[in-house]
């Protein structure tokens, strides 16, 4: 499931890049084409960021990567449920 993951990162971000080129460099008078490509650009981005996010998260669970300085929570910081 992660290369499978990987792979689809990959192609995201190519389409990405690819589409992003075709809307930047798309004639002006042609706004269906570059509305096109924008949102295509846009789409692969969008699945892109969530592909990498998931294989960091990933990475950093199974303990491949070490994982992010974050603060711990502890139990005595709840009260009536709620967080300070």
């Amino acid at each position: 499931m992660t290369k499978l993951i990987a792979i689809a990162n990959v192609v995201a971000w190519s389409g990405f890049w690819a589409f992003g080129y075709l809307a930047l460099t798309a004639d002006i008078d042609n706004t269906v084409q570059m509305v096109t490509a924008l949102v295509l650009a846009a789409i692969g981005g969008g699945l892109g960021m969530l592909a990498y996010f998931w294989l960091v998260h990933h990475s950093e669970a199974t303990g491949y990567a070490r994982p992010a300085n974050r603060v711990q929570k502890r139990e005595d910081d709840q009260i009536q449920g709620e967080v300070i």
